[in-house]
């Protein structure tokens, strides 16, 4: 199936490493330009460097929890690629314990997204064909096998509310708001790398759990975004896209 992403712009956020990174090879590979953002300069640069290969590519180091920073990097990657057709919102304070667990994840996710969106969309509205894509997470959808998770959760939660919100808000002005939500995924120094090294009985029964077998891979995550960001999706919007390999004990109406 062709895409039809040649020429789009896209402005991933959390782009130097595991699934970030991994939408930005597709997006490359499918032929649009991309943006990526993340806070360690060194591997930022190192991303970039490896991406450049492939095709163009702009980035900028930002820390999203930052609003002030994300709106301006908005408009710096928007003015570099000659406007914005899609916008993935990936980066994620990721799991932790506490009150400054719940004040990370609040900035890092949850007002990330909202404060993109905002910006984001005055150059959206000038797009034939824009769309956002939120990452979300299972651990949005029933109580997560870890015991510290509970604020990414939530907010991860409340992420799929606010773009089913915004897909209804931003509907008429022609921009499809939808959002992905991985199960476990497996990548070299994520977390579940981590749990595999240090929790091997965690991590064991989380793979046999899956009605698949295996944990996902960054590119199982990453082809679910280039369909929801791509025109071939073009009747899509106000969707969460579940890419758990039968993780998840539940279903869909």
């Amino acid at each position: 199936m062709d895409l039809d992403l040649k020429g789009k712009r896209a402005l991933i956020t959390g782009g130097s490493r595991g699934i970030g990174l991994t939408i930005a090879r597709t997006l490359l590979a499918e032929g649009a330009a991309v943006a990526i953002c993340a806070r360690d300069a060194d591997r930022l640069e190192a991303a970039a460097a490896e991406l450049a290969e492939h095709g163009t590519v702009v980035h900028r180091t930002c820390d999203v929890a930052d609003p002030d920073a994300l709106a301006a990097l908005v408009t710096e990657t928007a003015d570099a690629l000659g406007g914005l057709d899609i916008v993935v919102a990936n980066a994620s304070a990721s799991v932790g314990e506490g009150p400054q667990a719940w004040a990370d994840n609040f900035r890092t996710d949850l007002m990330s997204l909202v404060t993109l969106i905002e910006t984001a969309a005055p150059h959206l509205e000038r797009s034939e064909a824009a769309a956002v894509v939120a990452i979300a997470s299972t651990s949005a959808l029933e109580a997560g096998i870890l015991p510290t998770a509970n604020s990414f959760g939530a907010f991860k939660a409340a992420m799929l509310q606010h773009t089913s919100a915004q897909a209804r808000a931003l509907g008429p002005s022609g921009i499809r708001v939808n959002s992905v939500s991985p199960g476990p995924v497996y990548f070299e120094g994520g977390a579940w790398d981590f749990i595999k090294s240090n929790i091997p009985a965690l991590y064991e029964g989380s793979l046999a759990g899956t009605a698949l077998g295996r944990l996902a891979a960054p590119e199982d995550v990453a082809n679910a975004v280039a369909f929801l960001a791509s025109p071939a999706a073009r009747h899509i919007t106000g969707v969460n896209l579940t890419v758990d390999g039968g993780f998840t004990n539940r279903f869909d109406y």
